[in-house]
């Protein structure tokens, strides 16, 4: 059996990272599977561009742009800007010897000027199974990534708050109608990475007649396992005699990442600790360093890290991990810090309380209250040192029980047979 799964990026942003994370666990597990992406600059086994000639890239790029340029004339503002994708630009790839040969067509996050709907629905037009595994909502809505309390999803959307002219006939409507079009017949199994996205496709007027499943994304737990703490401190040249409390995201600025409920929260936490001199920051992703400087910790800033082995340096160097997203689904930096055996403190919002296990493995802090980011994390930071082990050790176990490579390639073999078989 022969699968393919198409991507935008396959490095780029958690769905790229997740879906790569996946076609390499299946190929472990003795799949014949490989990955279809619009353009990478990093050669990998099993992963093809589209994007090879420099004319070709150029074109990708192109693509790009476009396909924002389109939403430009209807943003509500330029803070949603990517927050809503049209999907009209994207390339036809349905002639693609890979897709022609393959048995089952695995879609991930596609948009971004790889695929517009139009060219779903030509790969739809081929009766082969296909798997969608759904990294936000976009599959299921008339255009936003996340819909936020927006419940028109469930209709037919229009009179959408990403537009500047809402209306009953607005873009959104016209997406969800062109979606629908696309998907007409279509041999589909969409699949949420979470039970919380799964959920809401079911309760979708896309796919709610749809046998939605849900698996989570896979993650390598022996690559992502524990380094002692001290000796991860000193290969990132970072405090060893400190508390650490860590902050990553690939934007740092996104405003969905929270930031601000992050910043406000340790000004409470500095009020609240009895030595606040002890506690200091950790604190990697791609953004302005001059956000920084107004924490009220000292802080170590590590900028993007590429490299795996300071990527698991960190989550190991950290005493605990704070994610304070305002959407997110199932977050890798979640799985990954809790496989090397550092707890999270993270709002209950999407996926995060199927990860988080409240006082067993972290800390789920009521949504949008900067007050509970602030027990959260001095709840953890003042736990005794054998308490403290025993959440670190459930925070590893549970992630190797319910989110290793090995269990979810199996879990999604049985999908592809059960499906082929349809």
């Amino acid at each position: 059996m022969r699968v393919l799964h198409l991507s935008t990026y396959h490095r780029a942003g958690g769905a790229a990272i997740a879906a790569n994370r996946l076609n390499q666990a299946l190929n472990r597990a003795g799949l014949s599977s490989q990955m279809l992406v619009a353009e990478t600059s990093v050669e990998e086994p099993s992963v093809v561009s589209l994007a090879r000639s420099g004319w070709q890239k150029r074109w990708a790029t192109a693509r790009f742009a476009l396909d924002r340029l389109t939403f430009v004339p209807f943003e509500h503002s330029r803070a949603v800007r990517f927050a809503f994708s049209p999907a009209l630009i994207g390339t036809d790839i349905s002639a693609h010897p890979l897709v022609q040969q393959a048995d089952i067509l695995h879609l991930h996050w596609t948009t971004f000027g790889f695929l517009s709907t139009r060219s779903l629905g030509r790969l739809f037009a081929l009766k082969k199974p296909v798997v969608w595994t759904l990294h936000d909502m976009w599959a299921f809505t008339g255009g936003c990534h996340h819909s936020g309390t927006c419940e028109r999803y469930q209709q037919q959307c229009g009179n959408c708050p990403f537009l500047r002219k809402p209306s009953s006939d607005d873009l959104s409507h016209g997406d969800w109608l062109r979606k629908q079009r696309a998907y007409d017949n279509a041999r589909l199994t969409p699949v949420g990475c979470s039970q919380w996205l799964a959920n809401r496709a079911r309760q979708s007027s896309l796919f709610g007649k749809l046998a939605v499943q849900s698996i989570p994304n896979p993650l390598d737990t022996q690559l992502f396992s524990p380094l002692e703490k001290t000796a991860a401190r000193q290969e990132l040249k970072v405090s060893t005699d400190k508390r650490l409390i860590l902050f990553a995201a690939a934007k740092v600025s996104a405003l969905g990442k929270g930031f601000a409920y992050f910043q406000q929260a340790l000004a409470l936490l500095q009020q609240q600790l009895a030595q606040p001199e002890e506690v200091e920051l950790l604190i990697f992703g791609g953004g302005d360093e001059s956000l920084l400087q107004e924490l009220p910790f000292r802080y170590h800033f590590l900028g993007s890290l590429s490299n795996l082995r300071q990527i698991v340096a960190a989550y190991s160097a950290a005493d605990l991990f704070v994610i304070p997203s305002l959407e997110e689904n199932l977050p890798n930096t979640i799985m990954e810090s809790m496989a090397c055996g550092t707890p999270v403190v993270g709002f209950e919002v999407g996926g995060i309380p199927e990860m988080v296990q409240h006082q067993q493995n972290g800390y789920l802090v009521q949504y949008r209250s900067v007050d509970d980011l602030a027990n959260g994390m001095q709840w953890i930071l003042e736990q005794p040192q054998t308490a403290y082990n025993q959440l670190a050790t459930n925070a590893r176990q549970h992630v190797v029980a319910n989110y290793d490579e090995t269990v979810i390639a199996r879990r999604y073999i049985d999908l592809y047979e059960q499906v082929k078989k349809s």
